[in-house]
């Protein structure tokens, strides 16, 4: 596990220049889309970092959610033009690799791999100014996890990815990994079905770590066992 932090730790400093920020502070408005599974298209995080964004920098930010439930990187792909590029986007967030690992999709690494870097290159060819950041997001377990067994290999190629192509990256894993580990009934109560975190768990757990990596300050994450997230 120390060694998975570190690497996210470095990862997550891919692009120093956080664009998105910095052209908010400019007073710039700015398209972003969150564009993933159900972890995005349910997620509760989408409109609480929304939120967020809109009081720290009102009328500048404009968040779109084309996640979709039970979707995997082939679609992504297939949809990238009407769901991503189409919205002309100033940042995009991308998280599929939990369901690429899902087992009835089929879909190796090498394939899951091939879909993210066509999904990046299709987007920084229409704007290559374009701020891509890539997630990682929490482990499941029980059931979702059995229809998973290689899950970390998947979350292991957004991190190569992130980190050769200098991307950001938001690693929630080693968060989500701490609190199954330290207080297992703690982790129940925000992922109650063992895949889709609540409102509570985005809100203590994921929101403040996408606050804290884009380098905007926010309160300590998951009080009471999880350490605060810091870019």
């Amino acid at each position: 596990m120390k060694k998975q932090q570190m690497f996210s730790s470095i990862a997550s400093q891919g692009g120093e220049n956080i664009r998105l920020v910095s052209n908010l502070e400019a007073g710039k408005k700015q398209t972003v889309v969150t564009y993933g599974t159900s972890l995005t298209a349910q997620g509760a995080w989408v409109a609480q970092f929304s939120a967020e964004l809109d009081r720290r920098y009102p009328g500048l930010t404009t968040v779109i959610n084309s996640g979709e439930g039970a979707m995997w990187s082939k679609w992504g792909v297939d949809n990238l033009d009407a769901r991503v590029t189409g919205k002309q986007p100033d940042a995009v967030f991308i998280e599929f690799s939990i369901n690429d690992a899902y087992l009835p999709y089929n879909m190796s690494v090498e394939q899951a791999r091939s879909n993210l870097e066509t999904m990046v290159d299709r987007i920084l060819a229409t704007n290559k100014s374009c701020e891509i950041i890539l997630m990682v997001m929490n482990p499941p377990t029980g059931v979702h996890l059995a229809i998973r067994p290689q899950i970390e290999s998947y979350n292991q190629m957004y991190r190569d990815v992130a980190a050769r192509r200098h991307l950001m990256l938001i690693d929630h894993y080693p968060n989500w990994q701490q609190i199954l580990n330290a207080d297992p009934k703690r982790f129940s109560a925000y992922v109650p079905d063992g895949i889709h975190p609540n409102a509570e768990g985005c809100k203590m757990v994921i929101t403040p770590r996408i606050i804290n990596v884009l380098g905007m300050t926010a309160e300590p994450e998951a009080a009471g066992g999880a350490p605060k997230a810091r870019a």
